[in-house]
């Protein structure tokens, strides 16, 4: 009888932490960058050049890329692969263009574990020739996997990530 009782306050316990976990997230980062926006946005809209910019790419140099269809456009998928713990395996979609203004994408990742996100990059102009751009992702946690999230700040740590790769990303633009 005492198995009985342990296993239903389990039990208990899961629910409630499901309940009480976040079911989605939403972590983004903006800088300004001291260029116009549309020469800002024709630069963000090609995935490739995220290699240039990207905490990802540096963390590992040597990961396999393989691309289908025509970059900059509606459908093109990068994919990529890679043993480092940090960037995994999965692939990014652009399903989405706004022109001079966002580009928006699908990411598939495949390991450390399986999950979908939506990735976007958003070039506002601020109107003294400079441009603020917006990197984020979103995406819904699902049970059980939302209780670690009451233990993993995703803000904190993907947020350090973005703030690198934006301020890389300003210095190649502004040079």
């Amino acid at each position: 009888m005492l198995f009985v009782y342990i296993l239903a306050i389990i039990i208990a316990v899961f629910i409630i932490l499901a309940a009480a976990a976040p079911k989605k997230y939403r972590v983004s980062r903006e800088i300004d960058i001291n260029r116009p926006q549309h020469e800002v946005y024709d630069y963000l809209k090609y995935v490739k050049n995220q290699n240039n910019w990207g905490p990802w790419a540096k963390r590992d140099p040597n990961m396999k890329q393989t691309y289908i269809g025509t970059d900059g456009t509606i459908g093109f998928v990068s994919r990529w692969e890679s043993d480092h713990k940090q960037v995994g395996a999965g692939e990014q979609e652009i399903i989405k263009l706004e022109d001079n203004k966002r580009m928006e994408s699908e990411l598939r990742f495949l390991k450390p574990w399986k999950s979908i996100s939506y990735g976007f990059l958003v070039a506002d102009d601020n109107g003294d020739g400079t441009t603020k751009v917006t990197w984020g992702f979103y995406g819904t946690n699902k049970i059980p996997f939302n209780i670690m999230m009451l233990f993993f700040n995703m803000d904190k740590a993907v947020g350090k990530d973005f703030e690198e790769g934006l301020a890389d990303l300003k210095q190649i633009l502004e040079n």
